[in-house]
């Protein structure tokens, strides 16, 4: 697993992604203004996605399988990718869970 913090030309230029070996994207932040609040969103989301209580199962309007990362104060510090099946998506959290401690952090 890579994590990518991302610069854009946006208002909030920061944000990161949680991509897996496949290069698939899991997990995606909000933006953020100053590149530090970005890597304390990465530090939530490492530690937050290994409580299971920390994970809000959802379904997108168009009934694909997705999952919200809340820190302790409830606020959503990582949105999944959508998945077509809720399996696909327990997957997905089994393997931020197994591998996200160990990810490299990439700068882009």
């Amino acid at each position: 697993m890579t994590i990518k913090l991302r610069k854009s030309d946006a208002n909030e230029p920061f944000s990161f992604i949680f991509v897996n070996e496949e290069g698939k994207t899991i997990v995606k932040s909000e933006n953020y203004a100053q590149k530090a609040s970005a890597k304390n969103g990465i530090e939530s989301v490492i530690r937050n996605c290994q409580e299971d209580s920390r994970y809000e199962l959802k379904e997108s309007s168009n009934a694909k399988a997705f999952f919200n990362i809340k820190s302790s104060n409830g606020q959503i510090v990582g949105t999944s990718a959508l998945f077509d099946s809720e399996t696909a998506r327990s997957a997905a959290i089994a393997e931020l869970k197994a591998n996200s401690k160990n990810a490299e952090i990439i700068e882009e």
